[in-house]
């Protein structure tokens, strides 16, 4: 949820007022909505399957039963009570609206991009309470520096007090929340980002880039993010004693250079 929390008489808003705890019950309330319509929609065709003895049919009408009534007063999905494993286990199938994990962006002004102000403290305790994560951007901001070079982008955000663009953290919080990690390949013509689970092992990592890699897997070359860095690459990390050989046990570190070496 991107939601506005800062104050300008210029810039109206619908309902007259800044609140974005308001906003999002708003929002949040919509796609409920939405997801009591999936729901009661899908179900008319589970009860015809159940009672022809589809196990799976009946298995989801009952979860379905136990969703339902909670959405209707007012409970997201996410955070809907006695389900038992095999339901939370079946939940993300469902593709419902409000069982995705939730983000708030809060959109304040140039001068509290920094430091923030009393809407986005109510933000963080609301989505603390929630088991949600939260971000402080300043669109403005954003705006400004997407059209300066990496340079001028450095100077103009120091000068504001902050030592990296709103988009960089809303892309870690994001990660952060769906416990995801991002490890990198490195060749003479491309470098290039994959996202994996965390807890991820190499093998795993390297079915990512392709399924042959994982099914031949011998070992991975890892190099991690700031040995690579400072170390000038490769060469530089083998020299230092950097450059490490792993199993097929190893846990993917967020960050890491890695070069797999697989079977055809």
């Amino acid at each position: 949820h991107v939601l506005r929390c800062f104050e300008n008489e210029d810039i109206t808003h619908v309902d007259g007022s800044v609140d974005p705890l308001r906003d999002a019950e708003t929002v949040e309330t919509e796609l409920m909505l939405a997801d009591i319509d999936s729901l009661e929609r899908r179900m008319t065709a589970l009860v015809k399957k159940s009672r022809g003895g589809d196990a799976a049919a009946k298995a989801d009408l009952a979860l379905m039963e136990k969703l339902l009534p909670q959405l209707a007063d007012g409970m997201p999905v996410r955070r809907a009570g006695g389900l038992t494993q095999d339901e939370e286990k079946r939940l993300p199938q469902l593709q419902l609206l409000t069982s995705k994990p939730v983000l708030y962006v809060c959109n304040v002004g140039e001068s509290e991009a920094a430091s923030g102000n009393a809407f986005c403290e109510a933000v963080a305790a609301q989505a603390a309470e929630e088991g949600a994560a939260h971000v402080i951007v300043s669109a403005a901001i954003e705006a400004e520096i997407s059209q300066l070079d990496a340079d001028d982008k450095g100077e103009f955000l120091a000068e504001l007090g902050l030592a990296e663009a709103g988009l960089a953290r809303l892309i870690r919080a994001g990660y952060d929340l769906l416990d995801l990690l991002t490890f990198f390949t490195v060749g003479p013509k491309e470098a290039r980002a994959w996202t994996v689970a965390s807890g991820a092992t190499a093998p795993q990592a390297a079915g990512v880039i392709h399924t042959d890699f994982q099914k031949g897997f011998i070992r991975a070359e890892v190099i991690g993010f700031e040995d690579y860095v400072t170390l000038r690459g490769e060469q530089g990390a083998k020299d230092a004693g950097r450059w490490r050989l792993e199993g097929k046990d190893y846990v993917v570190a967020d960050g890491d250079v890695i070069h797999f070496r697989f079977n055809v």
